[in-house]
């Protein structure tokens, strides 16, 4: 018994010591292994730890800086949330929060970098005082090169101020003046009204901003190149050349939030919207450059004096000649671009803010009474001291009324509700300056060479210290006094830019949206169709993204 327990036993005591080994083995081999994960916990836990570091240093710079600065990336995240939804009130409210001027930073290696402000002192000294130092630069001229080429718009120095000067006194010329007057009326009583007339009989909604596109395409391609394209045609055709200008247009701005490298690359390639882009300037250059050899086969038709007697631009520009050799003093390439940056000035400024007049006027039927108070008053005097004929409109109605030059001048609230909607709402809501030389703003801002400068026209309309508590509001009476419109700074009101680059078109651009806005305004009531969405698109000119749906009434014919 003995031996066969002692027997037994060391094999138990055997099992026994090897499970224990095992045991303590696993846990060595556990120890092993923790120490050897230590360092990737560790890893992991400093990664958590800087990325929450990197976070709230970010986040904190809202706080000096206005916007978020992210490693690497900069502030583009930001910039893209705020594409997302309405661009010009996300910068509205970054700018209301830093007291009218930040920076914003781009990502790293990048050319996005720059000063954005709303600050009517900054302006000031930017388009006047030092408007030397602050030219558009190269970076917004090789931008919109493809399409502008060397036109007014993007040019600076010498070649600006030779386009500048010719088109100055083109402008003033009683020709133009009178080129001017006559084709509006044309096109308003022969085309916009029969247009509006159509839907309104049918009981069609219109795309009132279409229209107004239209009509002011055909008035300064009149103007520009001589020639009518008919986009106000019955029927709202679809003219080659325009659309072929307006996606020019479209792909250009896409530009401005592209890195550069990104977008050159490409247009190399051919991809993207570069591939529109060169599309579209195919159809823009085929239609300007079939205009311009037609003219100048009129030109030397004429012996010089030739055109038919035409004054719109491209003639004007086109008899030129070189004091020295005598030569033409434009090539065609130069025409075409004084001709397409002429259009996009002209098309846009008076059809956007009409669009954006009427939809205001939707939301304020009290203006409107009083424009049409102003209107009918205007109307009953003309009736008891009949003034001198103006332009008729061939094919118009003989009882049909066309409003005279001299009535259109005594619109002041009607002046004064355009200027209103055009604060509220710019054509051009945001535009571009490169400073050449180190330069401090009034308000402090330090400004090194290069650096580009975004002034915010949208931002200014709304910004407080600027128009008071009720700057949101619609109110033109802001704009009157004793009855009488009263102009504001061009420092504070900036929808027709300020100093040497004030835009030449300014006082054509009131009279056309006067005369149009009063010659529908008095025939009839426009609404806009209910749950139309309003909202503006981010383009080189501050469009509706969905048009402007409207119904129109006639309105009682006892009164016309």
């Amino acid at each position: 018994m003995s031996a066969t327990m002692d027997a037994v036993m060391p094999g138990a005591a055997g099992a026994h010591n090897a499970t224990a080994a095992a045991a303590a083995g696993r846990r060595g081999g556990g120890i092993v292994a923790g120490m050897m994960a230590l360092p990737e916990v560790q890893t992991v836990e400093l990664l958590v730890a800087v990325s929450i570091f990197v976070a709230i240093h970010s986040l904190r710079q809202r706080r000096s800086q206005g916007l978020p600065s992210w490693p690497l990336v900069g502030m583009l995240p930001s910039l893209l949330l705020g594409l997302r939804g309405d661009m010009y009130e996300w910068l509205t409210g970054v700018l209301a929060s830093r007291g009218g001027t930040f920076t914003f930073h781009g990502p790293w290696l990048t050319n996005l970098h720059c000063v954005v402000t709303s600050d009517p002192r900054n302006l000031e000294h930017m388009l006047k005082t030092k408007f030397g130092s602050f030219p558009k630069g190269p970076y917004f001229r090789d931008t919109v090169r493809d399409l502008l080429g060397d036109g007014i718009f993007g040019a600076d120095d010498e070649v600006w101020r030779r386009q500048r000067k010719a088109a100055s006194l083109e402008f003033h010329s009683a020709e133009f003046r009178a080129l001017t007057a006559s084709s509006l009326v044309e096109l308003v009583h022969r085309r916009l009204l029969r247009v509006l007339g159509d839907a309104e009989e049918a009981g069609d909604a219109v795309d009132l901003q279409d229209v107004l596109l239209r009509l002011t395409f055909d008035n300064v391609c009149m103007i520009a190149f001589g020639v009518d394209p008919g986009c106000l045609r019955p029927g709202l055709p679809e003219i080659p050349f325009a659309k072929a200008f307006e996606d020019a247009t479209e792909a250009t701005i896409v530009r401005f939030v592209t890195p550069t490298a990104v977008w050159r690359a490409m247009r190399a390639l051919g991809v993207g919207h570069e591939r529109v882009l060169q599309r579209s300037l195919a159809g823009v250059d085929r239609f300007a450059y079939d205009v311009i050899r037609q003219r100048k086969e009129e030109v030397a038709a004429g012996g010089g004096g030739g055109g038919g007697g035409r004054s719109d631009l491209l003639t004007i520009f086109t008899k030129m000649r070189d004091a020295d050799t005598g030569a033409a003093a434009y090539s065609d390439k130069f025409l075409r671009d004084i001709c397409v940056n002429f259009i996009l000035a002209g098309r846009d400024t008076s059809s956007v803010a009409l669009a954006w007049f009427f939809w205001l006027l939707n939301k304020n039927p009290a203006v409107e009474a009083k424009i049409l108070e102003e209107i009918d008053d205007i109307v009953a005097a003309r009736r008891s001291s009949p003034p001198a004929p103006a332009v008729a409109a061939n094919g118009a109605d003989e009882d049909d009324l066309v409003f005279h030059p001299e009535e259109v001048k005594k619109m002041e609230y009607l002046h004064a509700a355009l200027s209103e909607a055009l604060r509220l709402y710019p054509s051009v809501p945001v535009d571009h300056k490169e400073v050449v030389e180190d330069e401090v703003f009034p308000d402090g801002t330090v400004l090194k060479k290069g650096t580009k400068v975004i002034y915010a026209m949208y931002t200014m309309g709304r910004m407080e210290s600027i128009w008071g508590e009720d700057c949101r509001e619609y109110k033109p009476e802001r704009w009157l006094r004793d009855g009488r419109f009263m102009g504001e700074s061009a420092y504070k009101f900036t929808a027709f830019n300020g100093g040497p680059r004030l835009c030449l078109g300014k006082d054509f651009a009131y009279y056309q949206m006067k005369f149009a806005a009063a010659s529908i305004l008095r025939r009839y009531h426009v609404r806009v169709v209910d749950g139309h969405p309003v909202a503006p698109k981010m383009a080189l000119t501050m469009y509706m993204k969905h048009g402007l749906k409207v119904k129109l009434t006639k309105r009682d014919k006892s009164k016309l």
